[in-house]
């Protein structure tokens, strides 16, 4: 299977650490990361991914705001740029330890953020960069074997 992600998830994916907007956002969210660290593949998507569909029914889903799609133009240039491959919708991705390593890395020394700034989840995300990506759900560990 592949696993539906707008751009600017290609950075919350890096830190998610079980922690979201709701038991099903979780949920949801737990169960991505476990078949990304299974080693499926990422289809980049325009508009509401696999990571947004628990959120969809709410009243006015952020994730249908101006201000996503300008975190997943931010995200999907600067993704790009570290992994010199086109990130623009309909490309596929996948997501081995290599590419993983990668953008951690740059995550945790800042390059790949511009999408970030006003998120509310900054702050918690550059707590987990910082701790070394401790206890975060996608594993390197399981995506170490894939190629």
């Amino acid at each position: 299977m592949t696993i539906r992600l707008r751009a600017h998830h290609l950075l919350c994916l890096l830190t998610y650490v079980g922690k979201g907007y709701s038991p099903a956002f979780t949920a949801n969210y737990d169960g991505i990361a476990e078949r990304l660290s299974r080693g499926e593949d990422i289809l980049i998507v325009s508009g509401p991914d696999d990571v947004c569909a628990p959120l969809l029914d709410e009243p006015q889903p952020h994730c249908l705001r101006e201000s996503a799609v300008e975190r997943d133009r931010l995200a999907a240039a600067d993704v790009e740029e570290l992994l010199a491959r086109p990130i623009r919708i309909g490309a596929r991705l996948d997501l081995d330890a290599a590419i993983l390593a990668r953008m951690r890395q740059a995550f945790s020394a800042g390059p790949v953020r511009k999408a970030c700034g006003g998120c509310e989840w900054n702050e918690l995300c550059s707590a987990v960069a910082a701790g070394g990506y401790r206890d975060t759900r996608v594993q390197r560990s399981a995506l170490a074997g894939k190629r």
